[in-house]
């Protein structure tokens, strides 16, 4: 390949750089066509310039440089197989289940996950962390560190938040305590609220946290030498129900905060500035990304002008506002997300979930382009990516949608309401999360520390890269082959018909 030195052109001999500075305006299907012309072209549409160019820009190995790999074209092959393999097994449903389960008998309070890391809250006070990265799932990656305080049981988790570096829980006492996930399993902060805390936010990409504890919420942030200090407190007029951190800031943290029927943009040194509020119609949901903020409002029936409205807004202008149609919408809550926001892909549309409907709306055209209907008690949480939605009822189910068809391609169900729900090309996160933290009922002994299973909560991990079942599947009934003696599976009338077993 090195001692070609032109490469013939019809009726023209040109030098091997500028042949393939020519083949690189070229696809994969022209880069094809070209190799078949002759053994010299057939050179230089393999080149290894071309291809790592293509794989880059279909946005595979983004972090690779080219002497990484001996043969781009296969790399770009496999890559594009190994997609086209996720995708046919989350519509099919195949891959490994998983149970992220804590044993010692206690309830589960909140649950979030970044990159695949999850975090666990629980009554016992006590946070866990699991890598569902590295298919280790029975031996969390911190352990369980209570909160500080004295002797005595520890209080309850009220919220847990994730990103890369961090993690925080806020307890029911009103402490917060901070975690760095490269120093170890001791917190590196921790400071104490005079109240209940109502809301915790984490910056996705930073190190800020803000809460929100009676009237009052504060931001916290470490400085250049690692010290943490409060850059901003703020009163508000009214109790604080959603708390958001905008991401990617430079200097001090932004936070957007509903109280209410009140949102309020807070920026460290600068006053409270109100970015909504219409007396009676509370928010329902709050979303921000680096750019935008998407809220919803609730109104009632009797406001026939005022339809329940999902309210877009830019940070430069925000003056963009998307109404539902009164007639689809129901006077209840709604859940609104952001694509972007929450580790989806970004995008000029988002998804708004009123009370029992997953709606998609396209903030171009400024219309609804979607429903989806199937959670009969509520949706409690969503995501969505360039093909599919994935969306957690109150009534404990979970669906994925097949988003340009708008229809259903399975679901899963289980005791509590979906409160968290995460996912990625290859994996799927979900969390039940029970609404009673104290349960009594007549399978618990009063002499019996512990809570039975079916009221703990629990939290899923769907693994899609793989094709059959992990050995601690939720479904071991499904694994029987053929050869045992004893045992069902319900997978067999899939494969073979159950007349030929």
């Amino acid at each position: 390949q090195n001692e070609i030195n032109e490469v013939p052109f019809f009726d023209v001999q040109l030098p091997y750089e500028l042949a393939l500075k020519i083949f690189q305006y070229l696809g994969k299907a022209e880069l094809g066509r070209c190799a078949q012309v002759s053994r010299t072209w057939k050179i230089l549409a393999e080149d290894e310039v071309l291809w790592y160019r293509l794989c880059q820009e279909e946005g595979y190995l983004l972090d690779m440089s080219i002497s990484d790999h001996s043969c781009w074209k296969l790399a770009l092959k496999n890559c594009r197989a190994r997609e086209h393999m996720l995708k046919t097994n989350w519509k099919n449903r195949v891959g490994a289940v998983s149970q992220l389960r804590y044993e010692p008998g206690r309830v589960l309070c909140d649950v979030h996950s970044c990159d695949g890391v999850v975090m666990a809250g629980y009554t016992s006070g006590e946070v866990r962390l699991w890598d569902t990265n590295t298919w280790d799932y029975t031996a969390p990656v911190l352990a369980a560190v209570p909160g500080p305080g004295g002797a005595g049981a520890s209080p309850h988790v009220s919220f847990v938040r994730i990103n890369n570096s961090l993690a925080v829980a806020a307890y029911e006492d009103g402490t917060v305590s901070v975690w760095s996930l490269l120093l170890g399993q001791e917190p590196i902060h921790h400071f104490q609220h005079s109240q209940h805390i109502q809301a915790l936010a984490l910056a996705p990409g930073g190190t800020a946290v803000a809460t929100a504890a009676g009237f009052q919420v504060s931001l916290e942030s470490p400085d250049d030498k690692g010290f943490w200090q409060t850059p901003g407190t703020f009163e508000i007029q009214k109790l604080v129900s959603f708390l958001n951190l905008v991401p990617d800031v430079t200097g001090s943290p932004v936070a957007v905060a509903a109280a209410e029927d009140i949102v309020y943009l807070l920026k460290a040194e600068d006053p409270a500035k109100v970015l909504h509020s219409v007396y009676g119609q509370p928010v329902t949901c709050l979303d921000v990304s680096a750019r935008e903020a998407a809220f919803g409002v609730k109104t009632f029936g009797w406001l026939l002008n005022e339809p329940n409205q999902v309210l877009h807004q830019w940070c430069g202008g925000w003056e963009v506002q998307q109404q539902c149609n009164p007639a689809a919408v129901p006077a209840n809550p709604e859940l609104l997300v952001l694509s972007g926001a929450s580790g989806c892909t970004p995008r000029a549309d988002f998804v708004a979930v009123p009370s029992c409907r997953v709606r998609l709306f396209d903030t171009r055209r400024g219309q609804a382009v979607c429903s989806l209907y199937a959670h009969q008690l509520g949706v409690s949480a969503v995501q969505m990516d360039e093909w599919k939605v994935v969306s957690g009822g109150e009534e404990g189910l979970v669906c994925v949608w097949d988003q340009r068809m708008g229809t259903k391609l399975w679901e899963m169900h289980a005791r509590h309401p979906v409160r968290h729900v995460w996912f990625n090309s290859h994996s799927l996160i979900t969390a039940n999360i029970p609404e009673e933290k104290n349960p009594r009922g007549s399978s618990i002994s009063e002499d019996d520390p512990s809570v039975h299973r079916k009221y703990r909560g629990i939290i899923y991990c769907y693994e899609f890269s793989v094709d059959q079942l992990a050995v601690e599947s939720v479904l071991p009934i499904c694994r029987s082959s053929y050869d045992e003696v004893t045992g069902y599976s319900y997978n067999i009338g899939l494969a073979v018909p159950y007349d030929s077993i």
